[in-house]
């Protein structure tokens, strides 16, 4: 008996904080960037569509979501215009206007022509007649970072709005490199790309992603209520099986084992 009231009371207890209340008051505003396996416009599908639909369905609130350049979207966080957006990484300038709930991480690889005639990452940097293309207003992990702000000071950097364009530039010669993660593997097995391309790893770890909250929209409390979904939706094993939608199951819970 003392054993069935235990259970019953931490059943209770769970039942608790997964309906934590979140303040509903207004509506809320999130942005997607078109970002391959993350979200594709072409599609309407994506990871970060799944989780932005979750969060909606735990909070019970009413989230406006729309399609944004992530450089627009950096912006409108920052001046409190935004409420949220998804799969962010942190910086020091960042973590000024705007809160993180991480929910996942990966590592990022340069992307490499074959014809450049480099084998890493160091030899890339070094010739002066490579040019690297980047998503304007993305960030990497560490030595990513490195190499695409030294290339930037030598005039070597191309910037583009997303994935496709930077594909193309590179399919053309334009550039010869560019920063990938594994979200944007499965247009490698476009047979052209594969063929004429090289794949270089970063020594470095794996770089947390998350949702994105603007400080000056939402308080810290709210944000707290906001992040403790994320955290409930990584508990009770939601984000893994919405990261098994696209990825077998050991790459899916590397990615969400942070």
């Amino acid at each position: 008996m003392r054993r069935l009231l235990m259970l019953l009371m931490g059943l209770c207890f769970f039942a608790f904080a997964q309906a934590a209340p979140v303040n509903c008051s207004r509506t809320y505003t999130l942005a997607l960037h078109d970002h391959g396996l993350l979200y594709s416009a072409e599609t309407d599908s994506g990871i970060d569509k799944d989780v932005a639909e979750e969060l909606a369905r735990r909070s019970g609130c009413k989230v406006v979501v729309s399609l944004m350049p992530r450089a627009r979207i950096w912006q409108l966080i920052e001046s409190g215009a935004l409420d949220f957006s998804l799969s962010g990484i942190a910086n020091a300038q960042r973590d000024k206007f705007a809160g993180f709930a991480w929910y996942f991480s990966n590592k990022y690889y340069l992307l490499v022509r074959n014809s450049a005639g480099v084998k890493t990452v160091s030899a890339f940097e070094k010739d002066d007649k490579l040019q690297l293309g980047v998503i304007r207003s993305f960030r990497y992990s560490e030595s990513a970072n490195q190499l695409v702000d030294t290339l930037q000071s030598a005039n070597r950097i191309s910037h583009a709005g997303g994935l496709a364009p930077l594909y193309r530039t590179l399919m053309q010669g334009t550039i010869q490199g560019m920063i990938i993660e594994p979200f944007d593997f499965p247009a490698l097995e476009e047979k052209k790309i594969r063929e004429m391309s090289t794949i270089l790893e970063f020594n470095d770890p794996p770089v947390p992603h998350g949702l994105i909250m603007s400080r000056k929209a939402l308080s810290a409390a709210q944000q707290d209520q906001w992040r403790a979904l994320i955290d409930g939706m990584r508990t009770d094993g939601t984000m893994r099986r919405i990261f098994e939608k696209y990825f077998n199951a050991d790459l899916a819970a590397t990615l969400v084992n942070l």
